[in-house]
């Protein structure tokens, strides 16, 4: 058929000239009497390329005609004139022209029409069932092709399920499936529907990654653009994205985080209450772990713009923007979606959010006291247009109500989920180790001077040497962000031994790194010492890379330890807790970031606040 006409390899070493064309040759070649060609010496291309296209003219001319075989044409030719490989030329037009006679093209070209109009009247003889099977089979057989030649030698499942790849995987993952995966090679793969991920497993190459905004962005995950908004500033880069984080840094400046903490006291304080009406009852504290996190996130973000009752429901409301954050989820945000939810939730979100900024733009305008970041960071805004104005310079770039929505709506989705984890695992590690606790009490004791009513303050924080020592060594042997999806958005060799595709996700990681026994030495055991002099954790900078790193690092970097900080200095002094260990205490569940499987059981009394 037309298939097996396709040209090979041509063959100089034979005369009359054979091409091993699949299973025919020219030297064999026999046609329709009623075709209409002058077979001459002189018609006959030299170049085997124009001799190839003839023959594959006349096979196809052939397989359409039924007529009576009644002429054979044999070709003799020197074989000088078959080099190995030769280039189709401008001549092969004029070539053509000599072999067929334009007089019988016209009739030529109606005995083909009328023949193939024939055959496609006929009933076909296949059914619609095999052609679709058929289909469905070439479909998955190029899928295949397509993922093994984006895999060549890199560790990963040999094979890709149709369609969904690794998508149960992604939907119900767990720490053992990424432990494997870590441990399989420096870098390893997966598809799941049509995304090709790379995941890398070591400190350099996932520093590499993070450092190299050429080669590769962050991708959050794929859900990501249309849960956040595709138009969000963390999606920006180079230039853009610099300028943005310029303008949001006066937000985590020193002096904003001292103002932030009688915040967060007054927060800390009213859940501190609520643990104590249960009156030492055993029961999971994750999820109150969770709110406590989530309210003080949105004091500090928008103050006290928005009613306890609106504060409540957007927490409610972020656990579907949380359940939605699987490495690939379902690529169409579908009603009835995870993605879809997340969406919906957003929008509520960001509606109050909205509601919110308004009010404090007419209490920044009037004059009023700065007290959330949202206030200062309209203050900021307008202090630096009048300054502009008097110095008439360009005034900066305005951000609209919805613009500093979506960014602060940012900022409780980096922070959220990363600082509950956290302090899930920083209450169940210092009731594992009452020794530790013992010290951090000691420790608040001392800076206060014994007075244990003194106000919680950003120097009180900055005096407790030992507790960021221990807030350092919760993030680094549970680190609550286990990966960071980038995208390349070009080829790149990674390494010397494989090229990354173009539109992979590419995935560096982070607990190999705060795992690796060179830096820390007995990486799975706490130690809080590690980090102090007699300790050599300081020295690997590099390794801790719990908050990223590179052009796209954590802004609010010192504001979540602060915060986990605080949180820990009042809790020490005012609560004695009880952990109630279960044999999956200390097995890790994913759910956006990581917890303890059995949700930390514990219970909480009062401590008797008295001086040292």
């Amino acid at each position: 058929m037309i298939v097996c006409a396709v040209v090979g390899e041509l063959s100089p070493y034979s005369s009359p000239v054979t091409f091993p064309l699949r299973t025919r040759s020219l030297s064999s070649l026999t046609l329709p009497s009623t075709l209409p060609f002058r077979v001459a010496s002189s018609s006959v291309p030299s170049n085997p390329r124009h001799l190839s296209l003839v023959y594959s003219t006349l096979c196809l001319l052939r397989d359409l005609h039924t007529l009576d075989i009644s002429l054979t044409w044999r070709l003799q030719a020197p074989t000088q004139f078959f080099p190995k490989r030769l280039s189709l030329t401008r001549s092969i037009l004029r070539d053509l022209i000599s072999l067929f006679d334009p007089r019988a093209l016209e009739s030529t070209k109606n005995t083909i029409a009328a023949f193939i109009k024939t055959m496609f009247a006929q009933k076909p003889n296949v059914s619609t069932t095999a052609v679709v099977c058929s289909a469905v089979v070439g479909l998955f057989a190029y899928e295949q092709y397509v993922y093994l030649k984006k895999k060549k030698s890199l560790p990963g499942p040999q094979f890709k399920i149709p369609v969904i790849g690794a998508f149960m995987d992604s939907l119900y993952p767990t720490f053992e499936g990424y432990m494997n995966k870590w441990k399989s090679g420096e870098l390893s793969c997966v598809g799941v529907f049509d995304r090709f991920v790379v995941i890398a497993s070591t400190c350099d190459l996932s520093r590499k990654i993070l450092n190299s905004p050429v080669y590769a962005e962050p991708a959050v995950v794929a859900s990501m653009k249309h849960i956040l908004c595709d138009d969000n500033w963390v999606f920006l880069s180079g230039k853009s994205h610099v300028d943005y984080r310029r303008g949001l840094n006066v937000l985590f400046t020193r002096k904003a985080l001292g103002m932030y903490i009688p915040i967060q006291e007054s927060v800390y304080q009213k859940h501190f209450d609520k643990w104590l009406s249960f009156k030492g009852e055993k029961q999971q504290f994750q999820w109150h772990f969770r709110e406590l996190n989530m309210e003080s996130s949105l004091r500090v973000f928008l103050g006290f713009h928005m009613s306890d009752k609106v504060a409540e429901t957007i927490s409610e409301e972020y656990f579907n923007i949380t359940a939605a954050l699987e490495l690939v989820n379902f690529p169409i945000p579908l009603p009835g979606t995870k993605v879809y939810k997340a969406i919906q939730s957003r929008k509520y979100i960001v509606h109050h959010f909205i509601e919110a900024i308004k009010d404090s733009r007419i209490r920044m305008d009037n004059g009023g006291q700065v007290k959330s970041m949202m206030d200062a960071w309209i203050s900021a805004m307008k202090e630096t247009e009048l300054e502009c104005e008097r110095d008439g310079k360009p005034a900066p770039r305005r951000f609209d109500d919805r613009e500093v929505a979506l960014t602060i709506l940012t900022f409780l989705f980096a922070s959220q989920d990363a600082t509950s984890s956290a302090m899930t695992w920083a209450f169940q590690l210092l009731a594992d180790h009452p020794d530790v606790l013992e010290k951090v009490r000691q420790e608040q004791i001392k800076v206060r001077n014994g007075n244990l009513a003194t106000e919680l303050s950003l120097e009180l924080m900055e005096e407790s040497v030992y507790l960021r020592q221990v807030v350092k060594e919760i993030l680094r042997l549970r680190p609550p962000v286990l990966m960071v999806p980038y995208q390349t958005v070009r080829e790149w060799p990674l390494t010397s031994s494989y090229t990354v595709p173009k539109g992979a996700m590419l995935i560096p990681t982070t607990y190999p790194a705060l795992h690796d026994a060179t830096a820390y030495p007995n990486p799975d055991s706490f130690d809080p010492d590690r980090w102090g002099p007699s300790g050599q954790a300081e020295k690997h900078p590099k390794n801790f890379m719990v908050f990223g790193n590179g052009p796209h690092h954590c802004l609010g970097k010192e504001y979540a330890i602060m915060h986990l900080m605080a949180t820990m200095a009042q809790a020490s002094l005012q609560l004695d807790w009880t952990h109630y260990r279960t044999d999956k205490s200390d097995d890790i569940s994913i759910f956006a970031t990581i917890y303890p499987q059995d949700g930390c059981i514990m219970s909480f009394h009062p401590r008797e606040t008295t001086t040292a």
